[in-house]
Parts: C-alpha cells; structure tokens; sequence
C-alpha cells in the first residue's frame, strides 16, 4: 500500500460497478490495511441489501447523510462508471469540508493493488493526475544505473552464460542462443538476445504463437531457464546497446504487438519507456500467454509507468 495508512479507517463505496467490486476485492485480500468496507451506496433500491462481493448495498444516494452520520465513515471511494447527472457532488463537498476524505476509485485502486485499472480509465485521469512525467532526468538515472548494473552482471555470470552454452548444445540441435525482433522504446524493434530454451525449428509450421505452461516445443534445458529466468542473462547485452533498460515492461513481438494495440486500450503506452530485463510486472505477475494475462500485465505496467523513478527501479531490482 503506497499511500498512508490509518490504525482503522471506515469505507463507504459509491457505485456497485465492476471497478468498485474490484477495488473491494483488493482492500479484502489486504487485511493488514486497517479498512473496514461498510458496503456500496448505488442507485438502484433493488440492490440494497444484495451482497454483490462480502459487504452488501447498504443504501442508495439519498441515504448519504444518514449513512455518514451512522457508520462514521473516514473515506468514500467513488466507482460510478457513469457520473453523468447521478454523482451527488454537493453531498460529497459537503463531507469533504467536514474532513471525511473523498476520492476516486481508480486512484485508491492504484495505491492498493499496485496496478492501474484500464476498465472506465479516462486519458484526462492520466493528463490530470500526478506521475505519467518520463524527464531527461529521470531516464539518464536509468541509463547509469542500467550501464552500471548490466556491465557488473556481465563479468560476474560470464562463467554461467559459457557453462549454459555448453549444456544447450549437448541438450539439443541448434545455436546456444535465439535472436528475435522486439518492440522497444517509442516502438522501434530491435533484436533481443536470449538463450535458445525451444527446439530450434519451433515456429517452423505455426509461425508466432504465445508459448504455453507445458508446451511441448520447449527442451529439457530450457524448461530449468525458463524457471530460473537464465534464459534472460545475455539480454545484458541488449542493455549495454541501449535497446533495453534493467527496469521496464517486458519487450513484445511485433506479430502480437499490433493485434494487442487493436485489442488493448493504452497498450501503445508501454513503449513510453526502454522496455526491460524485470519490472513491476514480471515481479508482481510473471509469464502472460492470454490476451487476458496482457491486460493484468499492462495495468501493472501503466502503475510503473505512472510512478518511475530511481527508488521504484531499486526496489524492483
């Protein structure tokens, strides 16, 4: 939780929307938070009383007051994915000016989870809110510590990457590493390295296909990389070229690339930056292969995004 916490804060959800449920899941699978979900205020008198994730609709906007003054709420929470004509904006400046704390569902989301929901998200939530900034600055810090950091790394597993050598030749039939054509910063390709962890005519009859958990197209040695990740270490020379940072969202293939910007609002947005070796998607969610594991890894890449700087990158290394 990246936002200041309370020893016990009261919460009141405004709209039983999908984004209200969703930030509700993520306050109960974090106890330690100290808030208390009282329940959802709708529009709709037919919902109240209905649980529609653990705490039900307790009332619909014409309670607010009452709800208030009974529950002694800390914090609303505001997940309307319609507020045309139905926000009760007077109702809630006048709790706001009362020291009751408001804020958007989206914005407390991000705190939580860590993550940025795409589902209702506005370019006018991004252009308004703080973070989205990528300055000079802050890139050149990224430069010097992935030069640093890359160059270091190098030397150290040079004896490891020569011993992976070795045992991918005697594993099966082709080259120690496998070249391909990513997508990278402001969406120039280049070509990443990698250890060859798949028979080396993989794609022959399929072309690009997202590998699977057991796909059989993978070999012995590279099931034991790719669960150690030391598929990845000749990407340090992709670093040292300045295709890649240490720290950024993953690089894609062009092939997936344009069907997931056709398919994925905001997708464009992960090549704002120098895609990277790890970041906070690949620590917070791992391998994506389903058009649904790319949406719950964007949303962790639009929090990295939103919030870079040289302390996230430290903590995410």
């Amino acid at each position: 939780y990246l936002g200041a916490r309370t020893p016990h804060t009261n919460l009141l959800v405004l709209g039983t929307g999908n984004l209200a449920r969703e930030a509700v899941k993520e306050i109960l699978a974090h106890p330690e938070l100290g808030i208390k979900v009282l329940g959802f205020v709708g529009d709709n008198p037919k919902l109240v009383g209905v649980s529609i994730v653990n705490p039900s609709v307790i009332g619909v906007y014409e309670d607010l007051p009452r709800l208030m003054e009974t529950h002694k709420v800390d914090r609303i929470v505001v997940g309307l994915q319609d507020r045309r004509g139905k926000l009760p904006i007077r109702e809630l400046l006048d709790f706001k000016t009362r020291g009751v704390a408001v804020e958007d569902a989206t914005t407390f989301y991000e705190r939580v989870a860590g993550k940025i929901p795409i589902e209702n998200l506005k370019p006018s939530w991004m252009v308004f809110n703080t973070g989205f900034s990528v300055t000079r600055g802050a890139l050149f810090k990224k430069r010097i510590l992935s030069l640093l950091v890359s160059s270091v790394m190098l030397v150290v597993t040079s004896p490891i990457m020569l011993l992976m050598m070795l045992l991918i030749k005697l594993d099966s039939k082709g080259p120690a590493f496998y070249k391909q054509e990513r997508v990278g910063q402001d969406g120039k390709t280049f070509t990443l390295i990698k250890f060859r962890s798949m028979r080396h005519d993989a794609e022959k009859g399929t072309g690009p296909v997202w590998s699977a958990d057991a796909d059989d197209r993978i070999t012995r040695m590279g099931r034991f990389m790719r669960r150690t990740r030391l598929d990845e270490l000749p990407q340090f020379i992709n670093v040292l070229r300045g295709d890649m940072s240490l720290v950024g969202p993953r690089p894609e293939r062009p092939h997936f690339v344009q069907q997931l910007v056709e398919s994925i609002p905001f997708y464009h947005m992960r090549h704002i930056v120098k895609p990277g070796i790890t970041g906070w998607a690949q620590i917070n969610y791992g391998y994506a292969n389903t058009l649904e594991h790319t949406v719950e890894k964007l949303q962790y890449d639009l929090f990295y995004i939103k919030n870079m700087s040289w302390l996230l990158d430290s903590l995410i290394l």
